[in-house]
């Protein structure tokens, strides 16, 4: 059935039923189903055909219309509408686009407020652009004309329904076994870890299977933009999400305040599920008072990149001289991690280095692990995560948490503490 002929049958079924709220999901699919089994135009179809065809008719009431069986499909990662007519999706690392459309721009706007409504969001001419969220929790980011030049744009990330665990990473080369021991251990003892990437190298991924290691006995505060993160081993969790302002540009909560709510709500962990701006100062002062193991991901080129950017978002919130915020810095951070997406469109852990402090008024980097390159097979670039040889400086919170001897202890032997 080509789009032209299922418009029409959806449009037959709007005008012969009343399909509002008001009309029970059964009585709908059993009128969908009548319908179908009434028309002569449609007796050529198979058991099957007839079964998928309800469930679009239906979803296209319901659900998310020709979005529908896209978000149900657990191999597409990315959904990305850039006008009505124009639907590609990403699916095991490929970017294709789809013979699919809807109706029209007002269509496609009906399911946009209905998203953003499920959420307690807004988004109008007044205010084109949100982030909001699926039930299934998949992230989704919406732009609205006059700034989306060809209609209403949507692109919509999934995640797993259950988190990838770390031995899942391992297992798809995302990183050596060796070095997600080390972090394993770090995590436990608390040490403050941010993860730099770029657009789709899996920074959130790599955060929820990095918080598997946090012990189950701690009070764990998540905030983000928009709720995407599975913390699933933490029982004494509370995660907040922002909120825009109403029409009256009233009513804001921004990362910022949800950052110096947190500290009074008794965290042992705050995980800042993105940091992108004036809030990165707040992050690094709560991790600087007493909050170690906390987490957070940041957009970057690569871990002496992420530097630079937290220079910049620090300043962009407070006027200090470059030295004292170089020095929240570093006393702030302990590692960094940093992922790519390598050409294969495989998601690599690049580098995990430590940080040394400060000298001559620079930001010092402890470069552990670094992702090396042999060549390429079967379009699979091959490399894997190589120990540096550096020992791990600072093996205080190591101390400080029981963790004396461990097989890691190759890295730390003869060195400072702190």
């Amino acid at each position: 059935m080509n789009e032209e002929m299922f418009r029409a049958l959806r449009g037959d079924i709007r005008a012969g039923l009343d399909v509002t709220s008001s009309v029970g999901n059964r009585e709908l699919t059993a009128y969908i189903e009548q319908t179908i089994l009434e028309r002569e135009s449609l007796r050529y179809l198979t058991a099957q055909e007839k079964h998928e065809l309800v469930k679009r008719l239906f979803d296209s009431f319901r659900g998310l219309d020709v979005l529908q069986p896209l978000v149900d499909n657990p191999a597409i990662t990315e959904i990305m509408i850039n006008s009505h007519n124009d639907i590609f999706i990403e699916e095991e690392g490929v970017i294709r686009r789809l013979p699919l459309a809807f109706e029209s721009n007002s269509r496609l706007e009906d399911i946009i407020q209905s998203i953003v409504s499920g959420v307690n969001r807004v988004v109008n001419d007044s205010s084109p652009i949100v982030d909001a969220r699926l039930k299934d929790g998949s992230r989704v980011n919406i732009v609205l004309p006059p700034v989306a030049l060809k209609g209403p744009a949507m692109t919509i990330r999934k995640f797993p329904e259950k988190p990838m665990t770390m031995n899942e990473l391992v297992r798809r080369e995302a990183l050596s076994e060796e070095a997600a021991e080390l972090l394993q251990t770090l995590v436990e003892a608390k040490y403050n870890i941010f993860i730099s990437g770029g657009t789709g190298s899996g920074k959130t991924t790599f955060l929820n299977a990095l918080s598997q290691f946090i012990p189950s006995q701690e009070r764990v505060i998540t905030i983000e933009d928009s709720a995407e993160l599975q913390i699933v081993t933490v029982p004494n969790l509370v995660s907040l999400e922002t909120r825009n302002a109403n029409t009256e540009g009233k009513g804001e909560i921004t990362i910022r305040d949800l950052i110096r709510s947190s500290l009074r709500m008794r965290p042992n962990r705050i995980v800042v599920g993105e940091v992108r701006g004036a809030e990165c100062l707040d992050m690094l002062q709560a991790m600087n008072t007493g909050h170690d193991g906390s987490l957070s991901t940041g957009h970057s080129n690569s871990a002496r990149d992420m530097v630079s950017r937290m220079e910049t978002m620090v300043l962009s919130a407070a006027e200090l001289p470059v030295t004292v915020v170089r020095q929240q810095i570093s006393s702030a951070i302990d590692i960094f991690v940093h992922l790519s997406r390598l050409r294969d469109r495989s998601r690599r852990v690049m580098e995990i280095c430590e940080v040394d402090g400060l000298k001559n008024g620079e930001v010092q980097l402890n470069p552990l692990y670094e992702f090396r390159e042999v060549g390429e097979r079967d379009g699979r670039v091959e490399g894997g995560l190589t120990a540096c040889g550096n020992a791990l400086l600072h093996t205080g919170k190591l101390r400080m948490s029981g963790i004396s001897t461990h097989p890691l202890s190759k890295y730390t032997e003869g060195i400072r503490e702190g």
